[in-house]
């Protein structure tokens, strides 16, 4: 018995280890990554690619559910995008509340005759929406029957482009107006390889100063659940993703802002309409396709923010994200199993896989379990007190300097916040907290959102209650009541 108790010891000391060196890794290889950008980047003028006839097209794509206390002025903000050729699809996926007639009265819409294709098959469409004013002549309203998923939406609104890439986003986000031009860079300028999809920086929008559909100033969120947030997504873009995109083994491409290829998705079969981790099922269907049929690609990321949405003002609301997103990565790995460990599948199969499967999906069974073997060992009196306080310090420091290190690599690259003490270093100091507040809520979440994906597989897309893009005074007033 005691052999046993040695042998998981060991084993969770590995595995820490391991994921330690992980990080680490990753943080060095982001660093090239960005320094690598900070030089392709300024190979492709902003200005060359306003002005020239053969800047491509994109098709940005926003499935909209009962948004409608930020429909408007989301829109708004996606139809003034700096980018010379584009246009808005907004798919209403059988919404409750008056989203589509909101859209419909505001920019003054009516049902017009489409060639709506279905390349992918959905749930029922009903009817596609034009405007009749030329402001805007850009913006494609799809009304369809809700399918459950923003996956079966997102692939209605592919049906509907008519461009050579789709950026996909959520209407709750408010994108950098030169987004486009940022992200389209890595498609143009990656000539040996071809590039499938990019990625960027997605950040809080809680707290910022928006106007009619711009950030104007933007500001870590005051509420501390978004302000852990706000650390946990730069740390995931900016050690995470950009580390991993420099060998090409990005696992995904976030459902919040991603650009992708348009002819490859389609033929990779789009969404899975039924998948609620729909980014890294896109992406891993693309891989596959291009690794079928023997094409180079390449998935990338670019460190800057151009994202910015809003998170979860209290933990009731977190907790909805955050079991939808965990019973998403276990339905992801019962459909996709064929890729885990499959040498046929390269770098999806030997790396990008099982990094997922052991240090993401694993992660937060192997901290219960971890939990529960100190609980036996402290009712057996059997804890080496003094190792576990060299333990604890170790894994505390080694998270601090992670935050730390994240928190510089976002400042090079572009800093954000107006003021130094009072926005950077509250953002920082969420790294002392974060391991004793934040992440054993999101351990509980991932776990209960396991037990709910492999005891029933029934998962919906649910509700995330918007606060709305108000002036700061009221909105912290219905964020106050929100919580009550």
């Amino acid at each position: 018995m005691d052999n046993t108790y040695n042998l998981f010891e060991y084993f969770i000391f590995f595995y820490a280890s391991s994921l330690f060196l992980l990080y680490i890794v990753l943080g060095t290889f982001s660093f090239i990554n960005i320094l690598r950008y900070k030089t392709y980047s300024s190979k492709l003028d902003d200005t060359f690619l306003l002005e020239s006839s053969l800047t491509p097209g994109i098709s940005i794509i926003a499935p909209a559910y009962n948004e409608e206390k930020t429909i408007i002025e989301n829109v708004n903000s996606l139809l003034t995008l700096n980018y010379p050729l584009f246009e808005v699809i907004i798919v209403n996926d059988g919404s409750k509340d008056k989203t589509l007639e909101l859209m419909i009265e505001e920019f003054e819409l009516v049902e017009t005759p489409f060639a709506y294709v279905e390349r992918i098959k959905t749930k029922p469409f009903k009817r596609i929406f034009k405007s009749t004013n030329p402001k805007y002549s850009t913006l494609t309203i799809v009304d369809k029957e809700n399918g459950g998923t923003k996956a079966d939406a997102s692939n209605a609104g592919v049906n509907a482009c008519q461009y050579p890439y789709f950026l996909c986003t959520d209407v709750d986000c408010i994108l950098e107006r030169n987004t486009l031009l940022k992200m389209i860079k890595p498609f143009l300028n990656n000539s040996k390889t071809e590039t499938i999809a990019v990625g960027a920086v997605l950040r809080m929008s809680n707290s910022c100063d928006i106007d009619k559909g711009v950030i104007t100033r933007v500001r870590p969120p005051r509420r501390l659940i978004p302000l852990f947030q706000e650390m946990e997504y730069l740390r995931a873009y900016l050690f995470g993703k950009m580390g991993w995109a420099l060998v090409n083994c990005v696992p995904n491409v976030s459902g919040g802002l991603g650009l992708f290829n348009t002819e490859i998705a389609v033929n990779a079969g789009g969404y899975d309409g039924a998948s609620h981790a729909e980014d890294m099922d896109l992406v891993t269907k693309m891989v596959a396709f291009m690794i079928d049929n023997e094409r180079k690609y390449k998935v990338d990321y670019i460190p800057v923010s151009c994202c910015w949405t809003e998170g979860p003002p209290n933990i009731k609301i977190l907790s909805r994200q955050r079991t939808r997103w965990a019973t998403g990565l276990a339905q992801i790995f019962v459909v996709h199993r064929k890729y885990l460990f499959n040498p046929r599948y390269k770098k999806l199969g030997l790396v990008v896989y099982p990094s997922m499967f052991i240090f993401e999906f694993l992660a937060p069974i192997l901290e219960v379990a971890g939990l529960i073997w100190l609980i036996i060992l402290i009712l057996k009196g059997d804890v080496n007190w003094e190792m576990a306080k060299y333990i604890f310090l170790y894994s505390y420091s080694f998270a601090i300097m992670l935050g730390t290190m994240v928190i510089l690599y976002d400042n090079f690259v572009q800093r954000q916040y107006k003021t130094f003490f009072f926005e950077t270093v509250r953002l920082w100091l969420t790294v002392f907290f974060e391991c004793f507040i934040y992440h054993p809520l999101i351990v509980w979440f991932s776990i209960s959102g396991y037990f709910k994906y492999f005891t029933s597989r029934e998962v919906k897309w649910g509700t995330m209650t918007r606060q709305g893009f108000t002036t700061t005074e009221k909105k912290e007033i219905q964020n106050e009541q929100t919580s009550i």
